[in-house]
């Protein structure tokens, strides 16, 4: 679809307010180190970050920022948590910890658990800056 088919699409009234309300759900989950949890309504069952929610839910955010459709006010400080979340999570020797791993259920990560696709929801991330 070309940008300008975009404008005229006839849902799409429809589908920026779902963006908006799933928006204020992942950010009203964020947890107070600026991560998500493999488990986002049951945070204490998995109780360690994990990284690679956390770095597609800050691309998620930035995107909406960068449309336009999020409030700056509100979205800019859940994304910069999240993204310091992310950073401290990165070792030394470069490799990101705390990736879970690739199934079909929630699991437990460690500072040591990582897997490709977490490293490209990291860089995802970081590709995106605030406009």
């Amino acid at each position: 679809m070309q940008k300008n088919e975009t404008a005229s699409y006839p849902d799409k009234a429809k589908f920026e307010k779902l963006y908006k309300n799933m928006s204020a759900r992942i950010a009203s989950l964020q947890q107070p180190d600026g991560s998500w949890h493999a488990s986002l309504l049951d945070p204490e069952s998995y109780p360690v970050k994990e990284t690679s929610g956390t770095g597609f839910y800050c691309y998620a955010l930035l995107w909406g920022l960068n449309h336009g459709l999020l409030d700056q006010k509100t979205y800019w400080p859940v994304v910069k948590k999240g993204w310091a979340s992310l950073n401290d999570s990165v070792h030394p020797n470069g490799m990101l910890g705390f990736v879970q791993s690739i199934g079909v259920a929630p699991d437990s990560v460690t500072s040591d658990s990582t897997e490709v696709y977490g490293v490209g929801a990291f860089l995802f991330a970081g590709t995106n800056k605030l406009t």
